[in-house]
């Protein structure tokens, strides 16, 4: 089963409650999903077919503390009613409470422009995260601001908020902290604006835009610390990789003194490539250490590590693997060992694992699922 998509992203290898891994992937009608067999492996299920019809080929994949995977995209169906056809966009998510098992129904959080069809339509491709309280989804509505939906600690959904902001682009990226605490970040045509909660499940805050001029959809934003979270992004120009470093600015509201103050600086990590980068703090050598892994210019997976919190330092790629589509997947297995998971040029799933026996982040041979 050949496996495409529009949007490439990240955060699409995960592994669940019982120490198996599971990947995702959207598909002309539906979702793809591999699931490992047993903890740690050899051995897959899949690819299976988990059927959605008028699934865009785009999904945000958000994962809580239980090990509990929501799924979220953009629905769009053709209805036939009084009127004649109309197309119909909704933002939908569904839940996997356990690998290997089926999801819930896709339910609907419609858009945040309500019975406006042709408003609907122009929404951008939604970020997800969970929080302590439970899964939030943001996306860019039709006036290129930022509009966000959220569980409260009930489970129930709240209305669909206005964030502001505006000239973002197509994606977001959310990140979680492991105590639950969001933060967002929106690509816009001279600046990355972002968000935060302050504390963990809190209300969404503002907080200075950062100078640039980022490629869309080349965002990532994830946990590199206990309570830090860093973005990274891709400069339209060059295709350069960069890197915010965490900082505590003071949060204001969504208003135009974020354009105030001293403006934070973006680092570059002296890379080119494509797409988003993937991000997985993990434990080298006995080292708190943050792996990267991305799509390079050559288009074959390049992995590289540094010492988490430590931003600023230059990292060195090492190139592996053979050519593949969209944005590579980094998770660690049931035995601890760094996971790199890409989809091939032929759409099948290629893993590949950490060797323990060696030093450093050295990886074993590719297999093709």
């Amino acid at each position: 089963m050949a496996v495409r998509t529009a949007t490439p992203v990240t955060g699409w290898l995960l592994r669940g409650g019982d120490g198996r891994l599971t990947a995702y992937a959207p598909t002309e009608g539906g979702v793809v999903r591999w699931t490992e067999t047993r903890p740690g492996g050899p051995g897959w299920t899949g690819p299976e077919l988990l059927p959605v019809p008028g699934l865009e080929p785009y999904l945000s994949i958000a994962q809580s503390a239980e090990g509990y995977v929501s799924l979220v995209g953009v629905r769009r169906r053709t209805v036939t009613g009084d009127e004649g056809e109309r197309t119909e966009t909704e933002v939908v998510y569904a839940t996997q409470f356990q690998p290997g098992r089926q999801p819930t129904n896709w339910r609907s959080l419609g858009t945040p422009h309500g019975q406006d069809r042709q408003r609907a339509e122009q929404i951008g491709v939604p970020a997800a995260a969970v929080d302590r309280h439970g899964l939030n989804v943001f996306v860019r509505n039709s006036g290129g601001g930022v509009c966000g939906r959220r569980q409260d600690a009930r489970g129930i959904w709240g209305p669909w908020l206005d964030m502001k902001g505006s000239h973002v682009l197509d994606s977001l990226s959310a990140g979680a902290t492991d105590e639950g605490r969001v933060e967002l970040l929106a690509p816009a045509a001279e600046f990355v604006l972002r968000w935060r909660q302050e504390q963990p499940g809190g209300p969404f805050r503002r907080i200075r835009n950062v100078p640039a001029k980022p490629a869309a959809a080349s965002s990532t934003s994830a946990p590199t610390g206990d309570d830090r979270i860093t973005h990274f992004w891709r400069e339209d120009g060059d295709s350069s990789l960069r890197v915010l470093p965490p900082e505590a600015p003071e949060a204001v509201e969504a208003t135009e003194a974020v354009e105030e103050g001293a403006e934070p600086e973006s680092v570059s990590l002296g890379t080119t490539g494509s797409g988003p980068v993937a991000v997985l703090r993990t434990l080298l050598d006995g080292h708190d250490c943050t792996v990267l892994a991305q799509r390079a210019a050559s288009g074959l997976p390049a992995v590289a590590a540094f010492p988490s919190g430590d931003e600023t330092v230059e990292p060195v790629w090492s190139e592996t693997g053979e050519e593949f589509s969209g944005a590579p997947a980094l998770a660690r297995d049931a035995q601890g060992r760094v996971v790199v998971a890409v989809l091939g040029m032929d759409g099948h799933l290629r893993v590949a694992r950490q060797r323990t026996s060696e030093p450093g982040l050295a990886l074993g041979e590719w297999e093709r699922i």
